[in-house]
């Protein structure tokens, strides 16, 4: 487990964990270790939802599929990032969504009611634990409700606009990268395809933006 302390020291669920308290925490909480293809589901929609799972290499994405097949990617999880916390916690018999393996990855798999209820050994960490997990889902509901403002724009335009705004307020530049290829983020977005790639057509000849593949520039 020691070669991955460099990145667990970066998830918010270990904030001011110790690396001498952070190995037994790890034992403590039955924490394993699994590798995943590209492609592959890690959780998959209608199953138990008791694991949270950290990102340790690669990225995932957790995606939402409606009842005519029309997919939604809901986010993108990249290394040191956590997934299906508030699921776990929140008890819910299974998985609303599904999480895919957006590249060959690595993925921490621990036990929510190993975290949420204290084991007889009375660690002193584990309160620690629980207030890092509160404050991780706290974060993500913000994060939530800005996605919702995102995609409750009108048009493609406004939408991709929002977007694009909320990235660059992010990385604190005008020039950055989006973790989405087009269609990832066409689905993102809750547009058609064509019509995003239509959109940021005409945004580039307006001379708003500059793009090249992942890369965009807000002029």
């Amino acid at each position: 487990m020691k070669k991955y302390f460099k990145i667990l020291r970066k998830c918010p669920l270990f904030d001011q964990i110790t690396d001498d308290n952070l190995l037994r925490m790890l034992v403590c909480l039955g924490a394993r270790v699994e590798t995943f293809e590209k492609k592959y589901t890690i959780f998959a929609e209608g199953a138990p939802a008791n694991h949270i799972g950290i990102v340790l290499s690669g990225s995932a994405q957790i995606i939402q599929v409606d009842y005519f097949g029309n997919r939604s990617i809901l986010n993108s999880i990249e290394p040191a990032q956590m997934f299906a916390e508030a699921f776990a916690c929140a008890e819910v018999r299974s998985m609303p969504v599904s999480v895919i393996a957006n590249e060959p990855c690595e993925v921490m798999l621990i036990d929510c009611r190993h975290i949420l209820h204290t084991c007889s050994n009375n660690c002193e960490f584990h309160q620690q634990l629980i207030f890092n997990l509160m404050k991780d889902l706290a974060t993500k509901t913000i994060m939530f409700h800005q996605r919702i403002e995102i995609t409750s724009k009108r048009t493609t335009r406004e939408k991709l606009m929002a977007y694009l705004l909320l990235q660059a307020k992010k990385s604190g530049s005008n020039s950055f990268d989006v973790p989405f290829d087009r269609q990832e983020l066409a689905d993102y977005l809750e547009v058609d395809r064509s019509g995003l790639s239509a959109e940021i057509g005409k945004m580039k000849k307006e001379g708003l933006i500059d793009n090249s593949k992942k890369h965009f520039v807000l002029l």
